[in-house]
């Protein structure tokens, strides 16, 4: 970690792509002790999941909503674009984070996204790094144009990563955690994580509620000849599975550590931390290779 951080960016023609640099070595130093933190509870007040379960936003508001002002540094935002991956800090504290993109196939994992993930994942390992990791997906991506992309190849890198990190994973579930997607987010279950929390708005499943219904009670539904009487039968099931897969149903089993106050993600986050040793200072590399991105 010392060399990389004492890098300089020498004969570089564009001024911003200097600066992009240096922000960039700059995560991979130590801990900032001026930060500006975000006023009051932006998190809280600024209500950036909405009240309808059914409606998108935008991913990148939370994150800059989450991370100390000013310091989201977003990596390869034009590759894998259902996956954000960037290096934020709180309170002056670097870390790596990613987060599932609602706008992008419903917040699914593709091909691209779960290559993108891993690596980032790779990278922050390799560094010492700690990873928060924000989901909001129904799972993998599934229709006949994905598998040719051999899909399974490639979301199957983040289970292997995370299951060999040595860096801190914090989940925090923000609305939907669906099926292997919401485990692949949290290093490959939700007690693989250093902690996994929700925020009210958390629902959780074996897939999509929706789908669920439309496929687990097909044949029931195809059974009620009034289409009302029928659609009527949907939206009972589809709410009797989401009162059992809400976040404060799944907490009180213990599948989950906590539903939390949004306006409390960064203490949890900040207070994890401080509970993970510190990493030994290292004469060699880390990790063999981090793949090519």
């Amino acid at each position: 970690m010392g060399a990389l951080s004492q890098l300089k960016i020498v004969e570089i023609g564009s001024a911003a792509a200097a600066s992009y640099c240096a922000r960039l070595f700059s995560d991979f130093g130590a801990t900032v002790q001026k930060i500006e933190s975000p006023r009051g509870d932006p998190l809280r007040h600024a209500a950036p999941i909405p009240e309808n379960r059914l409606r998108v936003y935008d991913i990148r508001n939370v994150i800059d909503l989450l991370a100390d002002q000013g310091s989201v540094l977003e990596i390869r935002r034009d590759f894998g674009v259902g996956m954000i991956t960037a290096f934020i800090r709180i309170e002056g504290k670097p870390f790596g984070l990613i987060a599932n993109n609602p706008r992008h196939l419903g917040g699914a994992i593709d091909a691209e996204a779960g290559d993108k993930a891993a690596r980032f994942m790779q990278l922050c390992d390799a560094f010492d790094i700690p990873i928060v990791s924000l989901c909001d997906t129904p799972g993998f991506m599934v229709e006949p144009e994905t598998e040719k992309t051999a899909i399974v190849r490639h979301v199957a890198r983040m289970f292997v990563t995370g299951a060999s990190l040595t860096v801190p994973l914090f989940g925090i579930v923000l609305r939907k955690g669906y099926g292997l997607g919401v485990q692949s987010m949290i290093g490959g279950g939700f007690h693989a994580s250093f902690f996994t929390v929700a925020w009210p708005t958390g629902e959780f499943g074996g897939m999509g509620l929706e789908g669920y219904v439309r496929l687990g009670f097909r044949k029931e539904m195809e059974a009620i000849a009034d289409p009302m009487e029928r659609e009527k039968y949907y939206k009972a099931k589809v709410a009797e599975l989401y009162a059992n897969g809400k976040a404060t149903s799944i907490a009180s089993v213990l599948e989950i550590d906590e539903v939390i106050d949004p306006a409390e993600t960064r203490r949890w986050i900040v207070a994890g931390l401080g509970s993970v040793p510190e990493p030994e200072p290292r004469r060699h590399r880390k990790r063999p290779c981090v793949d090519a991105w």
